[in-house]
């Protein structure tokens, strides 16, 4: 996790590289959630780039919290939640060890290919583990909070199934959007935004884990 080999573009919170290992089972969206996927468990579509197959935007990360209650609420097995950071970024490199999964024009929308707009999800080629839009569409809220030295400091964070602190101003965001150049869209590059805040360039996808394996120390905040 952190900053891929060779990367000169890292930044301080990317730094330095380490191991951290997933013990427990997850299914990540294939796709960004879309608005037409929102409209049907909230009743109500926010975005500004209207399209039921494009990524639903101006969603708080609050907002999403209401939505993954109502989804959980529907008792299909599964228990819904945010990706935390270290998940998400295991599910974008899918093997792979470099800044991005492939070439960017081929993989994502954004700042050079996407006219300043969202496009409907599935685009673009996916990562090899068949995910699409990890890089590039909107921003990919994560369950946890930031800051610039958590995952650094392995006083801080553990080295198994690594969440973020308890508490924060900011929650993280991940894969960079439709309007960012090349520095943003890397796969280790982490964003910031408060919990309360509503952007255009901001979505999200659901991470998935069987209801009956939950046990209670591993539910997350």
């Amino acid at each position: 996790m952190g900053c891929s080999p060779g990367d000169r573009e890292c930044g301080d919170d990317e730094k330095p590289a380490h191991r951290v290992r997933i013990t427990r089972s997850f299914e990540l969206g294939k796709y960004e959630i879309t608005q037409a996927q929102w409209d049907v468990v909230m009743g109500a579509n926010p975005s500004e780039f209207k399209g039921p197959d494009r990524p639903v935007e101006q969603v708080s990360w609050n907002d999403i919290q209401d939505f993954l209650r109502r989804l959980n609420g529907r008792n299909d097995g599964y228990r819904y939640r945010l990706p935390t950071e270290a998940e998400w970024e295991y599910a974008a490199r899918a093997g792979t060890t470099g800044p991005y999964y492939g070439d960017l024009d081929a993989i994502a929308w954004y700042g050079r290919n996407s006219g300043n707009q969202t496009h409907s999800v599935g685009g673009k080629q996916p990562n090899p583990w068949g995910l699409y839009d990890m890089i590039g569409n909107v921003w990919e809220w994560c369950q946890d909070w930031y800051t610039n030295d958590w995952y650094q400091k392995s006083a801080k964070s553990p080295a198994v199934d690594p969440r973020g602190p308890a508490n924060g101003e900011y929650r993280v965001m991940r894969g960079g959007s439709w309007y960012q150049y090349l520095w943003f869209l890397r796969v280790s590059s982490p964003f910031r935004e408060r919990p309360g805040g509503r952007y255009r360039h901001t979505g999200f996808r659901c991470l998935r884990e069987k209801a009956d394996r939950l046990q209670p120390s591993n539910r997350h905040r």
